[in-house]
């Protein structure tokens, strides 16, 4: 029956994605013409009683935008639910960025590049912050964790047992990468030297979807980091919490102001803001045809 009620509860949380951000957005701000989410999903429920939810072991903490190293609230003031996928309660309202934040952003991310020590640092510095990161989040595995499952709702095993320990194992393999990363010398006719150098490229945006949030902010921000690139990147307005949490903590293993800013918000407006950005060098999406973004 827990299965059907699962089930159920994801066809519903489904036809109410498709309404617009701002109509569903509205479902959840305090009309009390209108039933919770909650009360939607027992009413069409077919187990035949109401489950007992845990309440997951970790405090939200980090609900604004991260710019320039600081956690601050969106230009606009504007906030959205993040919802608990088992019930459809809200976890915590979070900054809704959008094109004014994303330029703060990448205005942070310009000066981190052009007059910050990061791309001018040793790779070996940078890899030793990259390890110090993934030693912070083995540490905070379990929070996590917690954290992942409940804003996403996939098995909290899962979260522990495998991919957290695959984000922290992957940091280690890029920070592995940062110092060796050479150029090369290629053979030429006549008396030429023709040299192949290889240079971080600059403000990188990204956006990532919802259905693996941590594993594809590792994905994201691991290479482009070893490298001595700063970022811009978007997380999914279904799943932000992970990548704020994991952010303090890169920031405590050394990173330093502005090479890493994070907006969380809306497609149409911060995402399409950091696509269309002309100070944005390279922009990586992850491939539409997967996660219908």
């Amino acid at each position: 029956m827990a299965v059907t009620r699962r089930l159920a509860s994801s066809l519903l949380l489904s036809s109410l994605s498709a309404s617009s951000p701002r109509s569903l957005i509205s479902l959840f701000r305090g009309d009390q013409s209108r039933a919770s989410a909650s009360e939607i999903l027992r009413r069409f429920s077919t187990a035949p009683a109401v489950e007992e939810h845990i309440t997951p072991p970790v405090d939200v903490q980090h609900t604004q935008l991260l710019i320039n190293g600081q956690f601050v609230d969106a230009a606009s003031g504007m906030t959205f639910p993040t919802l608990d996928p088992r019930t459809g309660d809200v976890i915590a309202h979070v900054a809704e960025g959008d094109a004014e934040d994303v330029n703060r952003a990448v205005a942070a991310a310009r000066k981190a590049f052009d007059e910050g020590p990061w791309p001018r640092m040793t790779a070996y510095e940078r890899s030793r912050i990259l390890l110090r990161f993934a030693d912070l989040m083995e540490t905070h595995n379990d929070e996590i964790a917690a954290l992942e499952t409940w804003d996403n709702g996939k098995p909290y095993e899962q979260s522990a047992n495998i991919e957290v320990p695959m984000v922290t194992r992957l940091m280690r393999y890029y920070a592995g990468w940062a110092d060796k990363i050479h150029g090369l010398v290629v053979p030429a006719d006549g008396p030429h030297h023709v040299q192949v150098l290889h240079e971080p490229i600059g403000v990188v945006g990204q956006i990532i979807p919802w259905n693996f949030p941590l594993l594809m902010f590792g994905w994201k921000i691991g290479p482009a980091l070893a490298c001595g690139n700063t970022i811009v990147l978007k997380t999914a307005e279904q799943t932000p919490l992970s990548a704020l949490y994991v952010s303090k903590l890169l920031h405590e293993a050394g990173l330093p102001e502005g090479v890493l800013n994070i907006i969380s918000g809306f497609g149409p407006t911060a995402g399409a803001a950091i696509a269309s950005h002309m100070e944005v060098d390279k922009v990586f999406q992850k491939l539409i045809l997967f996660t219908n973004i």
